[in-house]
């Protein structure tokens, strides 16, 4: 099946600081559950999103952009501009519709999540202490901003990815960048900009009613769509 097309990530001249615990004043235990304590305080989340693709021994990445919208209970909606399509979860059914093929995937939120833990804990269903291995932190500073930079692996190993990196904000915890490594080195990065929280989204935003003329695919378990969907296979 189709995978997402994403980002192309503007390099900026950052400074990363070698891992060294007794260069910070926060472990990366610790970033960890600032990560997590900020997610829990979290209803929903509205954001721009830029994504890239960077297949393994591909000359050129694939892109996308969009607007994406969550709701904790597993609820979400990735609305792409590039390419044209959506993907929308009301907490148990996943639906990735696109709109120039004439087509939907439908699939169980459940066994989605289950596949992919980095989608469970963006959708406010994983908990990262209890799905991830801590591997390592990072700092890094530039002119626009200051974060942290996580890298986690799965404890349970799963063919669709092998590590997640996560860029949050130092100040407020809040995940900037999520990258996710899978088991081949495919790296698929998603950036989150304009990043607003708790603005009361209507559970009716995540309902999606099949347009007349469309197939309608059932994917079988495991296989499923993730973020992004078109582009490459």
């Amino acid at each position: 099946m189709k995978k997402v097309s994403l980002l192309v990530f503007s390099a900026l001249m950052v400074l990363h600081l070698s891992f060294n615990p007794a260069a910070f004043c926060i472990t990366g235990q610790e970033v960890l559950t600032e990560i997590q304590n900020r997610y829990e305080k979290t209803n929903d989340i509205e954001a721009n999103f830029i994504q890239e693709y960077i297949g393994k021994g591909m000359k050129q990445s694939n892109r996308g952009e969009g607007k994406v919208h969550l709701k904790k209970k597993g609820m979400m909606r990735w609305d792409y501009t590039t390419p044209h399509q959506k993907l929308i979860s009301d907490g148990h059914t996943l639906w990735l519709y696109q709109p120039d093929e004439k087509q939907v995937l439908v699939s169980n939120l459940s066994s989605v999540l289950k596949e992919r833990a980095p989608l469970a804990f963006l959708a406010g269903e994983g908990v990262l202490s209890q799905d991830f291995n801590f591997l390592s932190l990072k700092e890094s500073v530039s002119q626009k901003e200051e974060t942290y930079v996580v890298e986690l692996t799965p404890k349970e190993a799963m063919a669709t990815f092998s590590k997640l990196i996560l860029t949050v904000d130092r100040k407020t915890f809040t995940v900037l960048q999520a990258d996710v490594i899978d088991g081949v080195g495919n790296l698929t990065r998603t950036h989150f900009m304009n990043i607003k929280t708790n603005v009361g989204l209507s559970d009716s935003l995540f309902q999606f009613v099949v347009p007349h003329g469309t197939e309608v695919i059932k994917m079988q378990e495991p296989s499923a769509p993730s973020p992004g969907g078109k582009g490459t296979k």
